[in-house]
């Protein structure tokens, strides 16, 4: 898979930073030492034969040094400290999965900087590890063709204020290869994350391209674009000019219940099903945004890719925020798209005279997934839309998987999305 972005190299402190390659230290790896006497590197995540991971920090003058990783009882998990002053605990076994995972020194938040696997959400950062098994194979880059994924701005005359913008265009491997036209899926993110979330976070072209070569799912673009109406693009690529939001870092999940508790979230669906309009306040949740998917970013994706632009090869899917930014851009315009894809999002709201009309310009396939713990649906109510969708009678899946509002979650619903598109 070819990114076309430079690589962004993120530095810890500095005294750990070094002590993780010192030599003496125990649990490291044969290899040659970089410079005049650096001993060989860290193992850190270490995957063992049993799923089990053993995890070393080199950091002898901490006094309390733990493991905040987000599988089951994975936050606070206490490490201990050999003669050499080198930190180590062993968790698990793990399911197969992609784990996310940081320590905390004496209270503060760092990177394993002998793990070069690092997942961005808003101003977070974490590293990652995954778990060979069935549930994440699709999320381990293979030996397979692969698509490129390209950063790519556009104007956004609906949102002017934050115009140009910026997005991720995922295309298939064949796209450079032939003159053929392709169906487009457009995959918005949650509250918090931008146009980097579900490349980095979700593994969006990883899956893509695993089910693609598996011949699972059709060849297809993916488009994931920013979905912050008051935001140019993503943070951490220095100060954009003209950037007109303050809010960069990640408001986290309270945010975006607070948001959508009462169902009139600024970018959250109305009574009506339409989307609501403000274009100032709303930060993360930016009204305008799903009109200017409408006008201004299909409009652009159309021009510029061999597109085949009709609805029938048009899909829209999104997660939490993204859920709402779903809703309300095919429930405001019916005709735009046939496949529908709301991750860990609802409706208290009914809608059902939306979704009829939905219904009549011709849905295809619509898709809802959540989790039985999380904390939003139970506000928002996606059983809610399920049973909407019966009765209106359009063809639908519905996943309600375990745990909460997570990309462990979302990323399966891709995963079990996109091979259900642009098949009939």
């Amino acid at each position: 898979m070819k990114i076309r972005i430079g690589v962004i190299l993120i530095a810890l402190a500095a005294a750990v930073s070094a002590q993780q390659g010192a030599p003496g230290a125990s649990g490291q790896a044969p290899g040659r030492g970089m410079g005049g006497g650096r001993g060989p590197a860290m193992r850190s995540a270490e995957i063992l034969d049993d799923q089990r991971v053993t995890f070393r920090l080199r950091a002898p003058n901490a006094t309390d040094v733990t493991i905040n990783g987000d599988w089951p009882q994975g936050r606070g998990v206490k490490m201990t400290r050999d003669d050499a002053g080198t930190w180590s605990a062993t968790v698990g076994p793990l399911t197969p999965e992609l784990w996310s995972y940081t320590f905390s020194v004496d209270g503060v938040s760092l990177l394993d900087s002998a793990n070069p696997n690092i997942l961005r959400d808003g101003t977070r950062y974490s590293n990652f590890l995954i778990i060979d098994g069935a549930l994440s194979e699709n999320y381990k880059i293979k030996d397979v063709p692969h698509g490129n994924v390209s950063l790519v701005w556009y104007d956004s005359p609906t949102l002017s204020a934050a115009s140009p913008r910026r997005m991720y265009v995922y295309t298939p491997p064949s796209y450079d290869k032939t003159t053929d036209k392709y169906p487009v899926l457009y995959l918005l993110h949650g509250a918090g994350g931008d146009e980097d979330a579900w490349n980095n976070m979700g593994r969006a072209s990883v899956i893509m391209d695993n089910l693609i070569a598996a011949k699972k799912a059709k060849p297809m673009l993916v488009v994931m674009t920013n979905g912050n109406a008051n935001q140019k693009m993503a943070p951490g690529y220095g100060v954009i000019p003209g950037q007109t939001t303050g809010n960069t870092g990640n408001p986290g999940e309270v945010g975006v219940v607070g948001a959508f508790a009462g169902g009139r979230g600024a970018g959250a669906p109305g009574a009506s099903g339409a989307p609501n309009t403000g274009r100032g306040g709303g930060g993360a949740f930016g009204g305008a945004f799903p009109e200017s998917l409408v006008k201004d970013v299909i409009p652009y994706i159309d021009r510029n890719y061999r597109t085949i632009a009709n609805k029938d090869s048009r899909a829209i899917a999104g997660l939490s925020m993204g859920g709402g930014h779903t809703l309300a851009a095919t429930n405001a315009h019916p005709e735009v798209f046939s496949y529908v894809g709301v991750f860990s999002m609802g409706t208290a709201a009914d809608v059902s005279d939306k979704l009829t009309d939905l219904k009549k310009a011709g849905v295809k396939f619509y898709y809802v997934g959540h989790g039985k713990d999380d904390p939003v649906v139970k506000v928002a109510q996606g059983q809610n839309l399920a049973a909407q969708l019966e009765k209106v009678g359009i063809n639908y899946h519905y996943t309600e998987s375990t745990g909460g509002h997570t990309w462990s979650n979302w990323r399966i619903y891709l995963t079990e999305l996109a091979p259900s598109l642009f098949q009939k």
